[in-house]
Formats: C-alpha cells, structure tokens, sequence
C-alpha cells in the first residue's frame, strides 16, 4: 500500500485531521514559504500526534555501512524498510522540511520542534544528510529531460534514507510522469508535485511511487481542508499495484 505524508501542515487542527485520516507522515515547513511555521508552533504541532518517540532513536540502528549494499537501488530498498519499522512504532512520522538551511540550523529546529525526520529540498549536498541528527529524505527537483540513471547516479548511497521528486515546492506543479516511472522501478520513490484527491490514484497505478506528497492538493481557500485530506488519503491508500 503506497504511503502518503500530508505536507505544510500550519495547525494542530491540520496534523490531527491527517493523523485521523489515517496518514503515514505529516511535513511542517521551516523554508521560504507562506505555510512556514516557528519551531514553537511545530512543537505544537508535533506534540498533537506523538511527538519525538526518543525510543525509537535509542532502539533503532544507525544505518548501514553502504558498502554493504550494491548501489542506490540496494540503499533506499535499505532505507524504506527502515522506515517502515519506525512506522510500525508511531504514525504519523513528523517531517521538518528545509532548503538550503546550515544543518547547525537543522539540527537545532529539530530537536526543539521534536522532529522525527528531516527532508532537505534545495542543493544541499548530500554529505548534510549524514550531519543530521534525524534520518534525511533528499528532495530532487530533476531537470528537463534528465533521465533515470542520470538522476540516481547522482544519488549518495549512505546519506539520506529516502529520495524525493519534488519539482513544485507546494505550487502544484506536476511531476514528469515519465520519470518518476522510471526512477520508482528502482527505488521507493517519494513523489510529490500537483498531487490531489482526483488524480492520485490514477498517478498512482502509472507511477508506483513508495509515497505520494500532497500540500496544495488539500488545500482551500490556502488552508488545509479535512475533507479534502481524507478524501485523498482515502483515494491513495484504495488502491492495488
């Protein structure tokens, strides 16, 4: 079943209604953005659905060595079974979105929000995920015309646990279908991008993402609708790839 994480939640009022929608994880973003939130309102935030389970850091162990594993598609297989077990002890997962921000920063916001992850989405290199004091999603915003093996060759197996195309940055922008096909016959691909309750499953049996991203998708009025969240968690997780 493809996982879903409801992105820019601003409220406590938003987290809860993803929680009770049945979401996997919720984004709360600390970037350039209208949907921006202090590290004070994302403890809030975080609060209302859990909160840091300081056991799972404690009980989980730290990644394994890449050498272990035969390029990025043995890697991030690695990594989503590794968030699967920490999803088998809490859901939803809280993720604190960056872009381009000093991972002293990151860190920092972190620990105070209670993060349980962290997803880097500008041109950080992927060296910052292994300074991170969470477990890293790298979010990619591919190029025109860039294949799949050109985009995973760029990818760091060891750093982040997860990848993520993302080329909308919560515009609503949509993904190249095309290329997320390719790239998540590879890898569990995070997606994101123009996402809504109306087309996500269709992207879904075309693409068969690990993850689908909403923001915009579940949005009225620039605020996030309960209806809609369900709506969409309700569509992704009703279908069978």
């Amino acid at each position: 079943m493809t996982r879903v994480k409801i992105c820019g939640c601003m409220r406590v009022a938003d987290a809860v209604a993803a929680a009770e929608a049945g979401a996997d994880f919720i984004g709360i973003i600390f970037a350039g953005s209208r949907r921006r939130v202090s590290p004070e309102e994302a403890a809030l935030i975080a609060a209302a659905v859990g909160g840091v389970q300081r056991e799972i850091e404690q009980q989980e162990p730290p990644p394994l060595h890449p050498g272990r594993f035969e390029g990025v598609d043995a890697w991030f297989q690695h990594g989503a079974e590794a968030l699967d077990r920490l999803l088998a002890r809490k859901r939803p997962l809280v993720v604190g979105v960056f872009e381009d921000q000093p991972i002293d920063e990151v860190n920092a916001v972190a620990e105070e929000a209670g993060l349980d992850l962290v997803q880097l989405s500008g041109g950080e290199p992927w060296s910052d995920c292994l300074l991170a004091t969470r477990q890293a999603v790298k979010a990619l915003r591919p190029r025109p015309g860039v294949s799949a093996d050109a985009l995973l060759a760029t990818a760091e197996p060891g750093a982040a646990l997860a990848l993520m195309l993302d080329p909308s940055r919560g515009a609503g922008v949509a993904a190249d279908r095309a290329l997320a096909r390719d790239v998540a016959a590879r890898v569990p691909l995070w997606l994101a991008g123009g996402l809504s309750p109306d087309n996500v499953a269709a992207t879904i049996r075309e693409v068969r993402p690990w993850l689908v991203d909403v923001s915009s998708g579940v949005e009225t009025d620039g605020a996030k609708d309960p209806a809609k969240i369900a709506a969409f968690v309700r569509a992704a997780k009703g279908v069978t790839v």
